[in-house]
């Protein structure tokens, strides 16, 4: 299994940091929308405060992997703790799924992983019921808590918000710190219309972000259970090492007093 998921790490890990920049790019630009334009131009822009929250909780379906799922189940549980009030959530993947059931989270919607090759068309329908219940004002923000890849050996549990979009600001800088953004929105000219282009960028700006942390996840779950898998075996060769010492020291007293029976006995003659 630790070979098994070494393979497929690989191509999770490619697939994962190939998408990251165009994310990236595409949450700038979404900001940079937000900061400009209103809920008078898409249902997705609108920023209310009835309704309920929903996270969207993103696990595996499958164990082995360590310690992964249960830091982003507790993570999850965290927030829903400090940040008290009413919510409900979206589990992709069993073992999220499972562990809020247990702690009576309401669940309105669950989603099978999305297997060793997450595709864009598998996380549309997700995407389309976030953006389907937040346009009718069911919920007032929408989170989607993951497992981040960062490296092999480090995977860490994060939160993303997805809706309503946080607008860029004047004064935000850009990954490394040291740029300084102009006017937001100012380099933008929309053509033909702002409505226009928001109804084919914002539903692809869901599917992008929903994809992104399906990825992470997937990188993240190979990468657990590689080193799990790895710790697993060695564990279980010191163990075999232990057991074969003393099963060799309990054979040698066995031999051993067996010895002394048979010098004993011929003495005894």
């Amino acid at each position: 299994m630790q070979f098994v998921a070494a393979s497929k790490l690989r191509r999770a890990q490619e697939s994962t940091l190939a998408a990251r920049p165009y994310s990236d790019l595409l949450d700038e630009i979404i900001s940079d929308l937000a900061a400009v334009l209103a809920g008078d131009e898409h249902p997705l822009l609108n920023r209310r405060e009835e309704g309920k929250r929903l996270i969207v909780l993103v696990t595996s379906d499958r164990g082995l992997a360590g310690a992964l799922n249960t830091n982003a189940v507790r993570f999850a549980s965290k927030e829903i703790v400090e940040h008290a009030g009413e919510l409900e959530l979206v589990s992709v993947g069993r073992k999220g799924r499972d562990a809020m059931r247990r702690a009576r989270v309401p669940i309105v919607a669950h989603f099978s992983g999305f297997g060793d090759r997450p595709k864009l068309e598998d996380i549309l329908p997700l995407a389309r019921l976030i953006s389907d219940e937040y346009e009718a004002g069911t919920y007032n923000q929408v989170d989607v808590i993951f497992t981040r890849f960062v490296s092999t050996l480090v995977q860490r549990p994060d939160m993303v918000q997805l809706l309503p979009i946080k607008p860029t600001t004047a004064t935000d800088s850009g990954p490394s710190g040291t740029r300084i953004r102009g006017i937001p929105g100012s380099q933008f000219i929309f053509e033909p219309a702002p409505e226009e282009v928001l109804n084919e960028l914002l539903p692809r700006y869901l599917g992008t972000r929903l994809y992104q942390t399906a990825l992470e996840s997937c990188a993240s779950f190979f990468s657990s259970q590689m080193v799990a898998m790895k710790n697993a075996t060695e564990s279980a060769d010191e163990l075999i090492e232990d057991l074969t010492l003393s099963y060799n020291k309990a054979r040698q007293a066995n031999i051993t007093r067996e010895l002394i029976e048979i010098a004993s006995g011929a003495q005894a003659r």
